[in-house]
């Protein structure tokens, strides 16, 4: 332990048993980081002890405290009050800040006659009138997307009435998304009417726009303007659907906040989700650092997300455990004004809300990484749960034995990355130690031989053996992972090792180590990764078992001819991979192969030379 670690402990050691905040300075002065603890000393000191229990990002904290400061409150509720202020004014560099760089929204009305209605980040024109400003971009967006969808607004660059009649309408027209009015054939009025009617729905509500509509359309059903009528019905209709698509699933919870935390430990993303009255009002997410502890990480971002708002739901429902739970509601609830329950669901459809809230947090941190798909990074987040893995288990690998009786006693191994097969990085083994049937032996065989190549590659830049996977799943029970346990200990790999057993029907039932099975079929998702992983490795070994028992019916056939054993059998088919090869070679060809000689070369000639003359006659 350094001397300055040494000194800092000591500082810490000195502390009282008592509530209150710690403030972290590095070398400069400046605030790194802000915590709160029940118990100072405790807390703190926690700090400057071992740094291996530490995560990567504390380690890196810690590096650069040069000092800190206190400050004693009377409770702990006290105490996350004052936390939350510090952090607001210093924005210290170690806690999790929610950078907002979405700005304002507005919804953008053009200042020409013709007049159409835009979604804008900023007032850039100055003819133009501008509603706003609104705090969430895709509220905004979708309303002005939908408004123009349902009162069939041209949404193209085209200008009225200086592009009349110079092209034929675009598809949307023709998709009855548009009314066309780029043909000259729309009349100002009812262009006008439509446009404030998809303004009185922006500024108002369905219901409102429903009702409005509805008056009109039997006005002009009294007056016999049929036609007009029937499209304020249409219009009426799809309003009506639009608002049963926005009912996402309905809940006994009308008005609700979601809120779920993806990482795959790179990087971190926290995605909300806001229902009003059971429909998705809006969604926001922030990028974060990946968390050291996903329950503080939960807690630090409540805090932080709530104490620059005013209009917090009675409910906030997350994915997972909360650190200081009950003061977090303590806190909500007086800022509300009236009781706050944060909620963690486990079944039901509360907790389909949060694996949709949570597979949206995936698909962002996804399109980070390219073209990996956020449905895969979620069942990977929630085999990392289940399994109680360290890491998201983004490399992984699974092996299965193939042998009829002993016989050509064969494995495989596949490559799982990022949730998909990897096929270039498949391999197969010919089980070599020992003759028969040891489905334990040959699996610890296989696995001794994989890392032996991984001791030769790792420093290589090579890809396959020189990469280790975050997970190893085999097929079989116990008595594989038995069997493979001490070679990962004898190589000093600490790689998370499961099995992966079947039922009667041979279909996946479970997960299992020694400490016995984790059932997977409660979760569809998980069920299905797991058995299509299982039923792939599966393949692959049977697949290479047939090829090789295939070769190996094939040498028989050419021992048959004088002067051919086993291994010049198995020479000739390695060499020209084929009997039909074999069968059309000619004679230099077969004196040139590995293991032959002229006689044998000759034998194996005149025997096909023989036969297909026999079938001549």
């Amino acid at each position: 332990m350094s001397e300055r670690l040494k000194e800092l402990r000591a500082k810490a050691m000195a502390l009282p048993l008592e509530p209150g905040v710690y403030i972290m300075k590095n070398k400069d002065g400046d605030i790194i980081y802000i915590g709160k603890a029940k118990k100072l000393k405790n807390r703190v000191s926690s700090y400057f002890g071992s740094q291996n229990n530490h995560t990567d990002k504390v380690r890196r904290m810690v590096s650069q405290v040069e000092n800190f400061e206190y400050i004693i409150t009377d409770s702990e509720f006290e105490a996350l009050i004052l936390e939350c202020s510090l952090i607001k004014q210093n924005k210290p560099k170690y806690n999790i800040l929610l950078k907002d760089d979405k700005g304002f929204s507005f919804v953008k009305i053009t200042g020409d006659k013709w007049k159409k209605i835009t979604y804008a980040l900023q007032k850039d024109d100055d003819n133009a009138e501008y509603i706003g400003p609104y705090t969430n971009g895709f509220y905004v967006k979708q309303a002005v997307e939908q408004a123009n969808l349902i009162f069939k607004l041209p949404t193209c660059t085209r200008r009225f009435p200086e592009d009349f009649g110079k092209a034929r309408p675009c598809l949307n027209y023709h998709i009855k998304r548009c009314s066309a009015p780029c043909t000259g054939k729309v009349k100002f009025s009812d262009y006008n009417e439509s446009f404030l009617q998809a303004l009185d729905f922006l500024k108002g509500t369905g219901s409102q726009s429903i009702k409005k509509l509805t008056e009109e359309m039997y006005k002009a059903s009294e007056n016999m303007e049929f036609e007009k009528a029937a499209q304020l019905r249409d219009r009426i209709n799809a309003i009506k659907k639009l608002a049963d698509k926005q009912k996402v699933i309905e809940t006994k919870v009308k008005n609700q906040d979601v809120i779920a935390l993806f990482s795959d430990g790179c990087k971190a993303c926290f995605e909300v989700f806001r229902f009003d009255e059971g429909k998705l009002k809006y969604r926001e997410d922030y990028f974060v650092d990946p968390p050291d502890e996903d329950a503080k990480a939960r807690a630090e971002f409540i805090m932080s997300f709530y104490s620059t708002k005013t209009d917090i739901p009675r409910f906030v429902t997350v994915d997972g455990d909360v650190e200081d739970q009950e003061l977090i509601e303590r806190y909500l609830s007086e800022k509300k004004g009236k009781r706050v329950y944060i909620a963690i669901p486990q079944r039901g459809q509360q907790k389909s809300l949060v694996d949709m809230t949570r597979q949206n947090a995936a698909e962002r941190v996804a399109k980070t990484r390219g073209a990996v798909l956020g449905r895969e990074l979620s069942v990977l987040e929630e085999l990392k749960e289940l399994l109680g893995l360290d890491i998201l288990p983004a490399y992984i690998e699974s092996y299965d034995i193939s042998n009829t009786a002993g016989d050509e006693n064969v494995a495989g191994m596949i490559v799982y990355e990022n949730g998909r097969p990897n096929k270039s990085a498949y391999k197969r083994f010919k089980i070599k130690g020992f003759s028969g049937q040891d489905d334990y032996g040959s699996m610890a065989e296989v696995l001794t031989r994989r890392f032996e190549e991984y001791i030769k590659l790792k420093d290589s830049s090579e890809e396959g053996f020189a990469r280790l996977p975050d997970l190893i799943l085999l097929d079989g029970g116990v008595g594989q992972v038995s069997a493979v346990r001490p070679i990962l200990e004898k190589f000093g790999l600490p790689i998370p090792l499961f099995g992966m057993v079947k039922d009667d029907k041979h279909r996946t039932r479970a997960i299992v180590n020694e400490q016995g099975e984790i059932a997977i079929n409660m979760n569809r998702r998980l069920f299905t990764f797991i058995s299509s992983m299982q039923d792939e490795v599966h393949r692959f070994a049977i697949g290479y078992h047939r090829t090789r028992r295939k070769k190996s019916q094939l040498g028989v056939s050419l021992t048959e001819i004088k002067g051919i054993g086993t291994e010049r059998a198995k020479a000739l088919l390695k060499h020209f991979r084929t009997v039909s090869n074999i069968k059309n070679a000619e004679l230099e060809e077969l004196k040139a192969a590995p293991k032959m000689n002229d006689s044998a070369a000759l034998s194996v000639y005149w025997h096909f030379r023989r036969k297909e003359s026999e079938g001549e006659e």
